[in-house]
């Protein structure tokens, strides 16, 4: 009997739902629903309505369903309309430090965004009196009477001793009072902070329970017995058991969904990915196969809490034109969605002939400048013309695809248009083009110089129903071939389909030895291992950073059928060369295998680059490290490989990190390194010491037999 993989993907205009069969990973059937912003169980009630419809559109059973997940954007909406419920706050604390605790968790009412606060209300009691349970109720009793939906309870090194926290909450939870603990957000000293970071989760319980609540009762209703999994802020999936209590976790899970996409459907290493919506385009950076963290704020204040580095910007297939003084002064923000229009490309042409439609200026939605292009039929409609009109006229959207409207409607609309701006049709179309293209790529060009990222190695892959309005415009303004993902319409529902487990743990360790490296590692991988990731598939990266203190280990695994299907459609030599050169881009005679082990093959290409206006010409290499299905898993500007067998691991490692690291005025800086081990690329770059990475290294190859081959790769760090 086949089984499904099933990903719901709730985005700004509709919730797409897709099915995946498992052993093929091919597209077996998709749906969409208007999302469900303004029903009274919110965007969980399009969730669910997806789901059913996709069971009934495909014949797919409930008992073929073994995995399950979505995204929400629940907190992502709560957080910018202020929609969260007041937190109180009860620190716990001894005599001096007491009164310290009792200064530095009093956060006050913290901005979300213009006009909207999340109130908190604050109170006191001294360690000894949790003993009392009568003490604690009292405290709860009077939060909840100033107003307090949800609480917080905060006590100097939680993380290291928990129990004060873990009374008050339970307690608090027996009550009927949503409760967290500082300790269950971050494992970081820095209690202000560690408080903040609680008190934005806490405001998200009470609606996040609910709305999981009936999400996780109607999935079951349907007979489906997969554990519901939710997307989480850094591309990862978590069960919606850990989401009902940390749901601040699944900020931006909406366009973590699309680059859990770019990572394990398109498989990109080394690229900028661009998901095109109605509405807004999510612009992500990818290295080294995997996406960039930033850490997250709210209303100007830092959190405990990382996300992806997510640029998101107002313009997308369904954004409006702008005109000012006779030009194209603008390309959305607002689109024909929220503005409750219809697109001229996707309208009859022969009813736009017949009305001889001409430029109005309108304000899409009450409040909005009035500088908007729209077409006013005789009959006293109004038709949008949008960016995917002008992508349309210009002839740039394929056969088949998402956008494609109708030609002849996109032309009589850009005509009007361009008779508004006393130019061509073609003119028009352009000029439309390049603004908007121009408004992306200054993002993607911010991204690039942020992450110093080679452009003359990165490509530009577009996804998302709007793809083709803006993607190529972009590239072509930047230089950077475009990659159109496959699915693009429903890519970021694919994306909740394949999703990775993860989990990050954190901790303040000053010092850190390589036992507390090898510690946290351990406790890291359990934890993916028990929320269901096969222990085979686990990867943790460990990063540690002296001048903080702050030791991290982020955790990714595949369940069981994922990662062995994944073993499976191997290809040839000849391809993954090929592979190799597109990603170094370079042609495949230019390309040299340089090493093999792993299940990896690492590849070189070296080349020339002008300098100085062409009077200075520099020599330069570049590897690529290739899975066996033809999958470019890694590229790095400069470095080594050598593979090696089990028991020669340590030397091989150590004698390259003697030959790429660097010493300067800050003394030694390691170079970036990595490990191929069974298929698996192990960042070992967030290291500083030798004995460090050469600990974690051992420990990922503890247990292979002595024959085995691994990949050991060191390249320099980008300046």
């Amino acid at each position: 009997m086949p089984t499904y993989r099933i990903g719901i993907d709730v985005g700004g205009t509709f919730t797409h739902a897709v099915a995946l069969e498992t052993r093929a990973l091919e597209l077996a059937a998709q749906v969409k629903v208007p999302t469900t912003h303004r029903a009274a169980r919110g965007v969980a009630e399009g969730v669910v309505q997806a789901l059913r419809a996709l069971l009934a559109s495909s014949g797919i059973s409930p008992g073929e369903v073994d995995f399950l997940a979505y995204s929400t954007t629940q907190v992502t909406n709560a957080l910018l309309e202020g929609d969260v419920a007041p937190v109180g706050i009860l620190a716990i604390g001894s005599w001096l430090e007491g009164r310290r605790a009792a200064r530095q968790t009093d956060v006050g009412d913290l901005p979300l965004a213009p006009g909207r606060r999340l109130r908190t209300f604050h109170t006191y009691l001294e360690r000894d009196a949790l003993e009392e349970g009568a003490a604690v109720d009292a405290a709860l009793a009077d939060l909840q009477v100033a107003g307090a939906q949800a609480l917080v309870a905060a006590e100097p090194f939680s993380v290291d001793d928990p129990r004060g926290e873990q009374m008050v909450m339970a307690r608090a939870r027996a009550a009927g009072f949503p409760a967290t603990g500082t300790h269950e957000i971050s494992g970081r000293y820095g209690l202000r902070v560690r408080t903040r970071t609680a008190v934005v989760n806490a405001s998200l319980l009470p609606k996040a329970i609910a709305t999981a609540d009936m999400t996780e009762e109607a999935v079951r209703e349907m007979g489906i017995s997969a554990p519901l999994m939710v997307v989480r802020s850094d591309g990862g999936v978590m069960s919606v058991q850990e989401m009902k209590r940390r749901p601040l976790l699944t900020l931006l899970s909406g366009p973590a969904a699309g680059v859990a996409a770019a990572l394990m459907y398109v498989r990109v290493s080394e690229g900028i990915f661009m998901e095109v919506g109605g509405t807004s385009t999510d612009i992500t950076a990818i290295q080294h196969g995997r996406a960039l963290l930033r850490t997250a704020e709210v209303g100007g204040h830092r959190l405990f809490l990382r996300t992806l580095d997510v640029r998101t910007i107002g313009v997308a297939g369904g954004s409006m034109i702008r005109l000012r003084e006779g030009v194209v002064h603008d390309v959305g923000p607002r689109s024909a969605h929220l503005a409750g229009l219809a697109y001229a490309c996707f309208s009859d042409p022969r009813e736009l002939r017949g009305e001889q439609p001409a430029v109005a200026l309108i304000s899409p939605v009450p409040g909005d400048a009035n500088d908007y292009a729209a077409l006013k039929l005789e009959a006293g409609r109004s038709i949008a013309i949008t960016l995917t009109c002008a992508a349309n006229a210009a002839g740039q959207v394929p056969e088949s695809d998402f956008a494609r409207g109708n030609a002849a409607a996109s032309r009589i609309a850009l005509g009007a248009l361009g008779r508004f701006l006393h130019s061509s049709a073609e003119a028009a179309a352009e000029s439309v083009l390049r603004t908007a293209a121009e408004k992306a790529a200054r993002v993607v060009a911010r991204l690039l110089q942020a992450r110093a990222m080679d452009r003359e190695r990165t490509e530009l892959i577009a996804g998302g129903g709007g793809a083709s309005a803006l993607a190529p415009a972009v590239g072509s303004a930047l230089g950077l071939p475009v990659r159109p993902a496959p699915n693009a319409p429903v890519v970021s529902a694919i994306g909740t389909a394949l999703a990775a487990v993860r989990e990050v743990v954190e901790r303040t360790v000053p010092g850190a030895t390589d036992q507390d490296l090898l510690r946290i590692r351990a406790e890291a991988a359990q934890t993916v291992v028990r929320a269901g990731a096969d222990p085979e598939s686990v990867t943790v990266d460990v990063e540690y950073d002296s001048r903080t203190a702050v030791l991290r280990a982020v955790a990714t695994g595949h369940t069981e059928l994922r990662e062995r299907d994944l073993s499976q459609a191997l290809v040839s030599d000849e391809e993954r060369r090929s592979a190799a050169a597109k990603s170094l881009r370079v042609a495949a005679q230019d390309v040299k295998l340089l090493a093999e082990g792993g299940l990896v093959q690492a590849y070189v290409a070296r080349w020339e680059r002008k300098r100085f206006l062409g009077l200075a010409t520099s020599r330069e290499h570049g590897l690529a490290l290739v899975d066996q299905r033809g999958v470019a898993r890694l590229v790095l500007r400069g470095g080594r490989a050598r593979a090696c067998a089990v028991p020669q691991t340590r030397e091989t490692l150590a004698e390259l990190l003697e030959e790429s690291t660097r010493y300067g005025d800050a003394g030694a800086e390691l170079p970036q390194v990595f490990l191929g081990v069974r298929g698996r690329i192990v960042n070992l770059s967030g290291l500083v010491e030798v004995d460090q990475v050469i600990s974690l290294a051992q420990a990922e190859i503890a247990g292979l037999a002595e024959d085995e081959l691994v990949m050991v790769v060191a390249a320099p760090r980008k300046s």
